[in-house]
């Protein structure tokens, strides 16, 4: 007498059917985060302003504090430049020498003042609003009261002066006519090498003129909330996958 096997038959589902839509999905997904990364990069930018730097006779550092706030000692050398960068890190620094005593070399010291060495550069015509032309690069010695702020110090040599709300220098001895930090399209990349200090090194000075970016970051690739977002959609799409295989 023979047995039947009461076992139930086990039927084989094979996952041939679910290779096709498994590779589309991720072939779409991809595609998705690539076109995503790339907009990020398209939107980097920078802000066409006046920086402000402070001299240590050798190099330039960016102002951790506007000229409104700093009050300079006798003997300091300060510069403002004009150009298009995207933070504190990427600002073009003044393209002469923070010397002092070359500076002021014709201006005696007196009693119950103080001198502060300036270099004012209104940089390039590649950073220039369109339809202006910016003036030399120049330096000055202000011999200003002791009391006398690093603005107070450029109004004595370098007027008119023009402020925003916030007290951001807009405009300095005329220049630019009109604006003030606005935001300016590009794609992140330095036009020269002018942004490096006197020994050839980027430095990343803290920020404090530049205009605030509103992306939170200082670079033009895509953030971490959009990489996060990217991984996460990655993540819905094979777990879908996985769920349709396990109903079958």
């Amino acid at each position: 007498m023979t047995r039947t096997s009461s076992a139930p038959a086990v039927t084989r589902i094979s996952s041939a059917p679910l290779r096709a839509p498994v590779a589309a999905l991720l072939a779409v997904l991809l595609a998705a985060s690539g076109v995503l990364l790339g907009a990020g990069g398209a939107q980097a930018a920078g802000y066409r302003y006046w920086s402000f730097w402070e001299g240590d006779g050798k190099s330039w550092a960016y102002a951790t504090q506007g000229p409104s706030l700093v009050r300079p000692d006798d003997g300091t050398v300060q510069g403002f430049r004009f150009a298009v960068s995207e933070d504190s890190a990427d600002a073009d620094r003044p393209r002469h020498a923070p010397d002092f005593g070359a500076i002021c070399a014709d201006t005696p010291a007196k009693g119950g003042a103080k001198r502060v060495a300036l270099v004012i550069d209104p940089g390039t015509a590649e950073d220039a609003p369109a339809g202006e032309k910016p003036p030399a690069l120049r330096t000055a010695c202000a011999q200003v009261a002791p009391d006398a702020s690093s603005a107070e110090a450029l109004a004595s040599v370098a007027k008119p002066l023009r402020y925003d709300s916030s007290a951001m220098i807009c405009a300095i001895s005329g220049y630019p006519k009109s604006g003030c930090g606005e935001q300016v399209s590009g794609d992140g990349s330095k036009k020269d090498g002018s942004g490096k200090d006197g020994s050839g090194k980027p430095s990343a000075p803290e920020a404090s003129s530049a205009p605030a970016a509103d992306d939170g970051g200082s670079g033009g690739g895509p953030s971490a909330g959009l990489l996060l977002g990217i991984g996460a959609v990655l993540l819905l799409g094979v777990a879908a996958v996985f769920q349709a295989r396990r109903r079958r």
